[in-house]
């Protein structure tokens, strides 16, 4: 079924409406951006999530400079997503997951993290 193109949120590259990554930015979330924890879309600007209550912004952990929840940091580009451990799964995940969004397996932290 032929879908309208609709440019991509983050680079403003074309693509089918239904996609799931963008072929030019590599972004995951091509038409907005999702809540880490429940998936809801969430807007930039926004202090917490209205689906679950978590905080939209963080503590980057490369630059400790406080950024959106977005792929990447805003201050220094360091990307904010990790593969879940589970080796069967491996879907990428915000930084501060305790549990894979896709699987539900706790996600282990392989340098001291929680």
């Amino acid at each position: 079924m032929a879908t309208y193109k609709q440019p991509c949120f983050h680079c403003g590259e074309f693509i089918e409406g239904d996609s799931r990554l963008c072929p030019k930015c590599y972004s995951r979330s091509p038409f907005g951006y999702h809540c880490p924890a429940c998936l809801k879309p969430v807007e930039k600007g926004q202090a917490v999530c209205s689906g679950c209550g978590r905080s939209l912004y963080v503590i980057c952990p490369t630059c400790r400079q406080e950024t959106f929840v977005g792929e990447r940091c805003d201050a220094c580009g360091a990307g904010l997503m990790i593969h879940c451990t589970n080796k069967r799964c491996g879907e990428l995940q915000f930084f501060e997951n305790i549990n894979c969004i896709a699987c539900g397996k706790k996600i282990k932290r392989k340098f001291g993290g929680k």
